[in-house]
């Protein structure tokens, strides 16, 4: 009787292992018709394949991946319909399940924050650029996004400020807006410059970890003109201004170098 126990057991792992391997193949299978649909934009046959291989197999992440990547590419940045909202909240779950199986996936922790930057949360967005700060440190992109949310969030406390009072919203000679009032530049102060110097320091770093970075250069311009706001002393505020002016040309001469290079 043991021994025909033991054979039993022995033959359900077998058809256990058999089967197993026979959903494996199939998984894959169904990732390659996926990847062809992917392809050819055909992005909801794409899905149909991806959900197919991943629910064969669920250890295989590049199923996942490309999953995530297909409802990432049916999603419009910064469109506000419910259908739009809708799809990117389905990439962003399915973006999840990737780093379920590979929590250090960069590319779906980059494109996470990506949609919720499209989708003007910015908070979560920085959320995820900082997760990959701590598997990249030395890759200069998730500084400068950290550095642009910061900005995005100093800009919308600005905004909402300044929307109370529409002589604050006239854009001067020089492109830049008129001084807060005192109790109101104050109220700024205490909002944003956490954000602004953590901007800055983001923003340095992404330059120092890759020079001729004019995208980071263009924000720390416009981050100096966020700290300009804030300033109590005109004499401060217009050595920000300064400081924003000179990023600016740093910017449109590294702009200009690198399409020189790519000219040639």
């Amino acid at each position: 009787m043991r021994r025909y126990r033991l054979a039993l057991v022995a033959g359900v792992l077998l058809l256990s292992v058999a089967a197993t391997g026979c959903n494996r193949l199939k998984a894959r299978d169904q990732l390659n018709k996926g990847v062809n649909a992917f392809r050819n934009a055909q992005f909801q046959e794409a899905v149909a394949h991806f959900q197919e291989a991943a629910s064969l197999d669920p250890t295989l992440t590049d199923a996942r991946l490309y999953l995530a990547m297909s409802y990432f590419q049916q999603y419009a940045p910064g469109g506000e319909s419910p259908d739009n909202v809708k799809i990117g909240q389905q990439a962003i779950s399915a973006f999840n399940n990737v780093l379920e199986l590979d929590p250090k996936n960069t590319t779906a922790l980059a494109t996470i924050g990506t949609i919720y930057y499209d989708m003007k949360d910015f908070d979560k967005a920085k959320d995820y650029q900082r997760r990959r700060l701590d598997i990249q440190p030395n890759d200069p992109e998730p500084y400068y996004w950290v550095g642009v949310m910061d900005y995005a969030l100093a800009g919308k406390n600005d905004t909402d400020m300044r929307k109370t009072d529409p002589k604050l919203t006239i854009i001067g000679p020089n492109g830049d807006l008129p001084p807060l009032p005192e109790k109101m530049r104050v109220e700024l102060e205490q909002k944003n410059s956490a954000l602004i110097t953590e901007a800055m320091d983001a923003l340095n770093k992404a330059i120092s970890l890759k020079p001729n970075y004019d995208e980071a250069m263009a924000y720390l311009n416009l981050t100096y003109r966020q700290k300009a706001d804030i300033e109590k002393d005109p004499s401060a505020r217009a050595a920000d201004t300064k400081q924003a002016n000179d990023w600016l040309a740093k910017a449109m001469e590294a702009r200009r170098a690198a399409g020189a290079t790519a000219a040639h």
